[in-house]
């Protein structure tokens, strides 16, 4: 560390200096534990989710598989893509000593991502239908699309602000608050799904709205939550009603809105793919990917547990000067989200039946999923490695790999998938092209942050 920096630290929070003193690993690991338990805890709400819409039959099930990669992309653009360039602006701030800074950002993220959500909702609410039925939705499962979609986008903008106020508090490096938040949303909606779905003596069967009411009031009691930890003056960043600059929005919007074309991309090849499933097989084959490829979409709230610290960690040691312990710290996260996801990816493909069964037991649902997960899974590690490096570019500063990655992901799975259609190849042809670009992103990303592209 550089005199300057030395210099620094002195006033900086404890919190702070542990970032850039502390020994990696079990910094990392220390970190990384709750957030990953706990975003494991909140997918598996939305699996519950699922399974309990799927008793209401497969149009249910398939109109679900429909919302699922807009909902996704929302929530990776508040969490992810923006919220990364929030958390890492609050740890740059932070990890050069510019208290005040860090402080003028609150206030700015709340104003961008509420400006985000506003303008998700009012695309959603006006053109959700020409979307699904683009993607292949008739008859009721776009139906049920559209119930789920109106209520989930609707209060879509609470969504956007507890991830604002999440993604600040992350850069303070305190990765605890926010899940036990979680936590507690989790408690809530194991039951409150169920019961909203199908109703219990006074409380009316919803259907699929009450699915879709019960994320956005958990998404409501977060946001009063965060806003609480925050102004009651418990975070490193605290709000303060400063006017409202162009600086602070543009260090938010530099890294985010990159980090949301990332996002955007990740989408557009589950969404692209859903499409042409639909297009080839129907409604049961979509189903079937739909719930395959949830699979996919849930290693992202896990590897975002690992990759969250890793914006806070890689983002302070930057703004201290600290380019050795970056570049470590984003190789030591890249080596676990690897191990981690390639694991789940294995079991998956050994045992796609185990996962599916959950949901379905329709013959062409199970076919069609079991194909992907033994397709696509064993890539699962390139996955996961690419997009936890994603992240530590955020902390960086520098995205161009990232998303150089993102593209030739697009490029591989859907040119490649309708190279192979147009040739006569059956829809496995489309998983293969799905593997292939996950291994290409993977490696690529990996390659280039290795080869210190973030210092150049």
């Amino acid at each position: 560390m550089n005199a300057i920096g030395t210099a620094a630290t002195v006033t900086m929070d404890p919190r702070t200096r542990r970032l850039l003193e502390a020994p990696i690993v079990p910094l990392l690991l220390r970190m990384a534990w709750p957030n990953v338990l706990i975003m494991i805890a909140q997918a598996s709400t939305g699996l519950i989710e699922t399974w309990w819409l799927a008793k209401l039959g497969t149009d249910a099930l398939a109109g679900m598989a429909l919302v699922f990669p807009p909902f996704m992309l929302m929530t990776m653009i508040s969490a992810g893509a923006m919220g990364g360039g929030i958390s890492s602006a609050v740890a740059r701030a932070l990890g050069a000593g510019k208290r005040d800074a860090a402080d003028a950002i609150v206030l700015h993220a709340v104003v961008v991502n509420g400006a985000l959500g506003v303008f998700f909702a009012a695309v959603f609410l006006a053109f959700g239908e020409a979307i699904y039925r683009a993607m292949g939705g008739t008859g009721g499962e776009l139906s049920a699309a559209l119930t789920y979609s109106d209520i989930v986008f609707a209060g879509g903008i609470f969504v956007w602000v507890s991830n604002a106020l999440a993604s600040v508090i992350r850069g303070t490096g305190n990765m605890l608050f926010p899940a036990i938040v979680t936590s507690i949303g989790v408690a809530f909606l194991i039951p409150a799904s169920p019961l909203l779905i199908f109703g219990f003596g006074p409380i009316p069967a919803l259907g699929v709205a009450g699915g879709g009411l019960a994320v956005v009031i958990f998404f409501v009691g977060a946001t009063i939550a965060f806003a609480w930890y925050i102004l009651a003056g418990r975070n490193a960043a605290r709000l303060r009603w400063v006017k409202l600059r162009w600086a602070p929005i543009a260090d938010i919007l530099r890294i985010g809105a990159f980090s949301a074309i990332s996002s955007i991309l990740t989408t557009l090849v589950i969404a692209g793919a859903t499409s042409l499933v639909a297009h080839e097989a129907g409604a049961d084959a979509v189903a079937g990917f739909g719930t395959g490829a949830r699979l996919e979409y849930l290693l992202i709230p896990l590897i975002f547990g690992i990759g969250a610290p890793m914006v806070a960690l890689v983002g302070t040691n930057i703004g201290a000067g600290n380019r050795d312990r970056a570049m470590s710290i984003a190789m030591v996260g890249g080596a676990l989200a690897f191990a981690v996801t390639e694991a789940i990816g294995i079991v998956a493909a050994i045992w796609p039946e185990a996962w599916l069964g959950l949901f379905s037991a329709e013959p062409a649902m199970i076919d069609t999923g079991a194909a992907y997960l033994r397709i696509v899974g064993p890539f699962y590690g390139f996955f996961g490695l690419g997009l936890v490096l994603y992240f530590a570019s955020q902390g960086a500063g520098r995205l161009f790999w990232p998303l150089l990655g993102g593209f030739l992901r697009v490029a591989i799975a859907l040119g490649g998938s309708l190279l192979a259609l147009h040739l006569g190849a059956r829809i496995d042809w489309i998983f293969v092209c799905l593997a292939a670009a996950l291994a290409v992103y993977g490696i690529v990303v990996a390659i280039a942050v290795r080869g210190g592209v973030w210092f150049r």
